[in-house]
């Protein structure tokens, strides 16, 4: 509970570095690149193809006819400009948090271990292919536990409940895995895993409940478009500060049970930067409490 504890404050504390708010801030400047560039070379193809697409519908034509007949002005022109925006913007949307998101857990991990770890021995219990094999294989199996329990997702309490555990879980697998990809042997990560799960699978829900914040917003924004500009970048940004939040915590909680684990076998060196549960000597007492 105390290393539970410990690990929250600290990635809390981190998420207001200006490191990490920059981190935070990497979506929307990725978002807004990709958004200038797409709309410089495709804005006027895309949006004929849009208008080709509607007019072959002779239902939603003839209303649009009407409408124009009736005062509407070009609410055609109006009409696609829409379509493009808002089926253009999750695939940008997604693109962009996909390649941050590739980018800011290295550079988070390194933050951690350079301000608190850095004493721990490298013992690279993997290399990035078995990282990206883990990741995958952990990744089916989180959409193939989702697919087989969709159907429960009707019944109200469950719609609740599985949702969170399972993408926690997912969490859980593969942040536990990049946070002691270099500094963890494969047994030191399996000892971890067997006696921290209850704990790394909590912190992986809450995180998951965290991560309904942004879709709230992409609601907000659904329902109302005049503020769709403005709430959607918001969006964005709350969904890549969580997920900072969410590498800050694991990263702070694996790094220090690896640290407690070496600890009890008398491999850790000096200056641990976490209370370890040993019992404080007098000469203890004018040690200066542990750094972030």
């Amino acid at each position: 509970m105390r290393l539970f504890l410990d690990s929250f404050w600290r990635a809390l504390a981190y998420c207001l570095m200006p490191r990490v708010m920059a981190l935070s801030l990497l979506p929307l400047a990725m978002l807004l690149v990709l958004s200038v560039s797409w709309g410089y070379f495709y804005w006027s193809a895309t949006q004929d193809w849009v208008r080709e697409m509607l007019n072959s519908w002779q239902v939603l034509q003839s209303m649009m006819d009407w409408l124009q007949s009736h005062g509407a002005g070009d609410f055609q022109g109006v009409m696609v400009q829409l379509v493009v925006i808002f089926a253009i913007t999750p695939v940008l949307v997604v693109v962009s948090l996909l390649a941050v998101s590739l980018m800011m857990t290295p550079a988070l991990v390194d933050l951690v271990v350079h301000r608190r770890f850095a004493h721990l021995s490298l013992k690279r219990g993997g290399s990035a292919v078995t990282s990206l094999v883990w990741t995958l294989g952990s990744t089916v199996a989180a959409v193939l536990a989702m697919l087989i329990s969709l159907p429960l997702w009707a019944v109200p309490p469950l719609m609740f409940v599985l949702p969170p555990l399972i993408w926690g879980w997912l969490s859980y697998r593969v942040m536990v895995f990049d946070a002691l990809l270099s500094h963890a042997s494969r047994e030191e990560r399996m000892a971890i895993g067997r006696q921290h799960r209850g704990w790394l699978l909590c912190i992986g829900v809450l995180t998951g409940y965290l991560g309904a914040l942004p879709s709230l917003v992409w609601a907000s924004g659904a329902l109302f478009a005049a503020a769709f500009l403005l709430l959607i970048p918001l969006a964005i940004w709350i969904y890549a500060l969580v997920f900072a939040f969410t590498s800050l915590w694991f990263t702070h909680y694996s790094l220090g049970a690896l640290e407690a684990l070496r600890a009890e076998s008398d491999t850790v060196v000096m200056g641990a930067s976490v209370p370890l549960p040993a019992v404080a000597s007098a000469d203890d007492t004018n040690t200066a409490p542990p750094s972030l």
